[in-house]
C-alpha cells in the first residue's frame, strides 16, 4: 500500500507586491512619523485613526462599475450581508468619519492620519501593494485660507524632517481654472457636466503625465492617441488642433512671479466664470501665503500641477523634492513628488445629501524616507542594544538585573538568551545586534564585586585600523565596579 505523501510545507515568503520592514526601516519611520505629527499639533490638527477595513460602499468613489468590486481594492462579501474592503486611502474613511460623527465634531474639523493602506494593483520596482501614508485635512472651511494653511505647513513639515529649504517646491494650482480651459476649449458644458466626461479624463491623465511624455506625448493623446516604444496604443481624447492649442497654452501659462501666472491664466479663462473664480482662488492662496513669508522659493502657482484623482474641486498642490539623485541606470534625474492633495467639497455629500467643503494633503511616507536617505538624514546603522552577557547559567538573576540598572537609567539594554556555552557565539550575536557594549561578569570579577566592559565599537575600529594612535588612550575591555556599572557603559556611549 503506497504511503500517503506527506503535507507540503508552506513556502516562507512575502506575497507578491509586498514586504516586510525591519529593525532600522522601523524605527526610521517612526521618528520621521512623530516629528511630522509634532508640525501638525502645532498647527491645531488632531490625531484620527480609522479602521482598516470599510464598507465598498463607502469607498465607492473608488471602484469601477463592476459585478466584483475588487479590481483596485481588496475586497469580500460578508456572508449575506455587505461587501467590505480594505482601505485605499486616508481620504475617504475620513469623509465616513465627517458624516458619520458631523453632530459631535468641531466644525471645521481638523484632523491628520497615518498608517498603512491597500491597492490591489500591479506591482512593480519599488510599487507595493501595501504602503504607508501621512494625511492631513481640513473638513467644513469653504475659504481658500485653510488651503493656503496645508500647503503652509506641508513646507514647515519637509523642513522639520530634514529637507532644507532650496531643495523643494509646492506647486499650487486650481482645478476651477482647468475646468475653466475645458469649457472654453470645448471640453466641459456647465450645463450638463456629465457630456465630454471620458474625453476630460484622458486630457487629464495626458497632463498629469507631461513630465514622463513631453509635449508631443501629450499632444497625441488629447488627439488621435499615442502609441509608446513597445506598440502598445492609448486610446487619445479626439480634441481639434484648435482645442489641444488651448489646453497646452495652459501647461505654458507659467510666468515669472504668481501675479503675471495667474494674469496669464485670467486670459486663458476669459468667458468662464469658473475659471475666473479660480484664478480669483490662485491669487487669494498667494497673497495669503506671501503674508506668513512663504515666498515663491517655497510655494509657487504652476498650471502644471493636475492632480489625477477626479474628486478636486478647487486648489491642487503638489510638494516636488528638487534636488538630483542617480537612478538605476547611473543618470541624474530630479528626485519628484513626495507630497500631494488639494480641496474636495464634493466627497462627503456622498453620505449626507449636502455639501461640505474640504482640503487635504498626502505625504508618501516610503517616498519622503527615500528622500530622506539619499539625503544622507537617514539610513546610517542604528545603535544597538548593550548585550549582558551570560558565562554562568545559574547567575540568571543577576545578568537580569544589570540589564534592569541600564534600562532605568534609560540605557537600551538585554540579556543573552540562547544557548550561553560557547562565548564566542555570545559576541557574534552582539556584533549582529549592533550592540555598542557588551558587560562580561564571570566567578571571578562577581566574586571581586566588578563586571568587565566591553568597547564595541572602539574594538571593531581598532581591528579595522591597530595603528590609529587616537585610539592609543581608549582600552576596548575594562573592568569596573559593579556599582559603577551604568556610570561607565554612560561613559562608553558618549552620555557621561
Amino acid at each position: 500500500m503506497a504511503k500517503d505523501k506527506a503535507p507540503r510545507r508552506p513556502r516562507a515568503e512575502t506575497p507578491k507586491g509586498f514586504r516586510d520592514y525591519f529593525g532600522t526601516e522601523v524605527t526610521e519611520r517612526k521618528a520621521m512619523l512623530d516629528t511630522i505629527a509634532e508640525v501638525y499639533h502645532r498647527h491645531g490638527f488632531d490625531p484620527l485613526e480609522t479602521s482598516a477595513v470599510e464598507t465598498v460602499e463607502a469607498l465607492g468613489k473608488f471602484l469601477p462599475d463592476v459585478d466584483r468590486p475588487n479590481e483596485g481594492v481588496f475586497a469580500w462579501q460578508e456572508e449575506d450581508s455587505d461587501w467590505l474592503a480594505l482601505r485605499y486611502d486616508l481620504t475617504a474613511p475620513l469623509a465616513r468619519v465627517a458624516a458619520q460623527y458631523r453632530n459631535d465634531l468641531p466644525a471645521p474639523y481638523r484632523r491628520y492620519a497615518m498608517g498603512p493602506v491597500w491597492r490591489n494593483e500591479k506591482p512593480g520596482p519599488g510599487r507595493f501593494r501595501q504602503f504607508y501614508q501621512c494625511d492631513a485635512d481640513t473638513v467644513g472651511a469653504p475659504s481658500v485660507a485653510a488651503d493656503a494653511e496645508i500647503c503652509a505647513m506641508l513646507a514647515d513639515t519637509l523642513e522639520a524632517v530634514g529637507i532644507p529649504r532650496g531643495d523643494y517646491l509646492i506647486r499650487v494650482n486650481n482645478r476651477k481654472v482647468l475646468n475653466g480651459v475645458m469649457e472654453v476649449a470645448g471640453v466641459l458644458d456647465p450645463a450638463d457636466p456629465g457630456r465630454f466626461a471620458e474625453e476630460r479624463g484622458i486630457v487629464l491623465r495626458a497632463i498629469d503625465k507631461f513630465d514622463k511624455f513631453g509635449e508631443a506625448g501629450v499632444r497625441a493623446l488629447m488627439g488621435e492617441g499615442r502609441k509608446d516604444e513597445s506598440g502598445d496604443f492609448t486610446k487619445g481624447a479626439g480634441l481639434s488642433d484648435a482645442q489641444a492649442d488651448t489646453v497646452m497654452g495652459f501647461m505654458s501659462a507659467k510666468r515669472g512671479d504668481g501675479a503675471a501666472t495667474v494674469a496669464r491664466l485670467r486670459d486663458l479663462v476669459a468667458g468662464s466664470a469658473t475659471g475666473a473664480e479660480g484664478a480669483d482662488e490662485l491669487e487669494t492662496i498667494a497673497a495669503l501665503l506671501d503674508a506668513q513669508g512663504y515666498g515663491p522659493d517655497r510655494i509657487e502657482i504652476d498650471p502644471s500641477v493636475v492632480r489625477g484623482l477626479g474628486y478636486y474641486t478647487g486648489p491642487v498642490f503638489e510638494a516636488e523634492l528638487t534636488f538630483q539623485i542617480t537612478d538605476e541606470k547611473g543618470r541624474p534625474r530630479n528626485f519628484g513628488s513626495v507630497a500631494g492633495g488639494g480641496r474636495y467639497d464634493d466627497l462627503v455629500k456622498r453620505f449626507t445629501g449636502q455639501a461640505v467643503p474640504a482640503t487635504g494633503v498626502s505625504i508618501g511616507v516610503d517616498r519622503l524616507l527615500a528622500a530622506l536617505r539619499a539625503k544622507g538624514r537617514m539610513g546610517a546603522t542604528a545603535p544597538g542594544p548593550v548585550v549582558v552577557t551570560v558565562m554562568d547559567r545559574d547567575r540568571m538573576a543577576d545578568y537580569l538585573a544589570m540589564a534592569a540598572d541600564l534600562r532605568r537609567a534609560g540605557i537600551r539594554a538585554e540579556v543573552y538568551l540562547g544557548n550561553p556555552k560557547n562565548f564566542g557565539n555570545q559576541l557574534k550575536y552582539a556584533d549582529k545586534r549592533a550592540a555598542p557594549v557588551a558587560v562580561i561578569q564571570g566567578g571571578d570579577e562577581a566574586a571581586r564585586g566588578a563586571v568587565v566592559l566591553k568597547d564595541l565599537v572602539l574594538g571593531a575600529a581598532i581591528a579595522e585600523d591597530a595603528s590609529r594612535e587616537e585610539w592609543a588612550q581608549r582600552p576596548a575591555q575594562v573592568e569596573v565596579p559593579r556599582a559603577d556599572l551604568v556610570a561607565e557603559v554612560r561613559k562608553m556611549l558618549g552620555q557621561g
